[in-house]
């Protein structure tokens, strides 16, 4: 394979783990051990790491990369910047999902359900759910957008406690989401991602402090 094969490779496969909340936030990534991990040099990791870092998904750091550590007017920014893109995009996976979409997404709920006193499982299966409807946006460029934020999403979710309340509300809003999109309304999914933004503004400006 070339270096740019095994760059691309290696981006994908971090990327990956990233969106499935695989890596936290005390996780520094250094590039000679995913080098020895994927059996290749250290220049394709650094350039896939740096890509990474360019898209939002990590930050570098004195110690290897790392997900963005975001202050809390950033994490602010980029919850008016969801407001104004994810709305849209779920009406447009309400109309378009087809039914091994709408599978994974069941699945991923059913998953966050059953594992709700275990926290990392719990936030696996959310983050799952969200990886799925995600990736049934059509439109690459919005699809794209989305995906560029992650790491705010990361923040948040490593931010917020692990509170049964929190918790209890995450569950219903996916559900209700996931209504929606079983009926193909693309109207009540983007209300309904609408009410689940604020839910998760107003649970991490408790959580931050912001609310006084």
């Amino acid at each position: 394979m070339t270096r740019d094969s095994h760059r691309t490779r290696i981006h994908e496969v971090i990327r990956a783990r990233l969106l499935r909340g695989e890596i936290g936030p005390e996780v520094r990534l250094v590039d000679h051990a995913i080098a020895a991990e994927m059996g290749v040099s250290r220049m394709p990791v650094r350039e896939a790491l740096m890509q990474l870092a360019s898209e939002g998904y990590l930050v570098s750091t004195s110690r290897g990369f790392a997900l963005p550590d975001l202050s809390p007017d950033r994490i602010e920014e980029v919850f008016v910047l969801r407001r104004l893109l994810e709305p849209h995009a779920v009406a447009c996976v309400a109309r378009d999902r087809t039914g091994d979409e709408l599978d994974t997404m069941r699945l991923a709920l059913a998953a966050a359900r059953d594992a709700f006193g275990d926290v990392g499982a719990f936030h696996r299966g959310a983050e799952g759910f969200r990886n799925a409807w995600v990736g049934a946006v059509r439109n690459g460029e919005l699809r794209q957008a989305i995906q560029r934020y992650s790491g705010q999403v990361q923040s948040v979710r490593f931010a917020t406690p692990p509170d049964a309340q929190a918790r209890r509300t995450i569950v219903e809003g996916l559900a209700a989401l996931l209504a929606a999109f079983e009926a193909g309304d693309g109207l009540l999914a983007s209300e309904r991602m609408l009410r689940f933004i604020f839910d998760a503004e107003d649970s991490f400006r408790r959580t931050a402090g912001m609310d006084a």
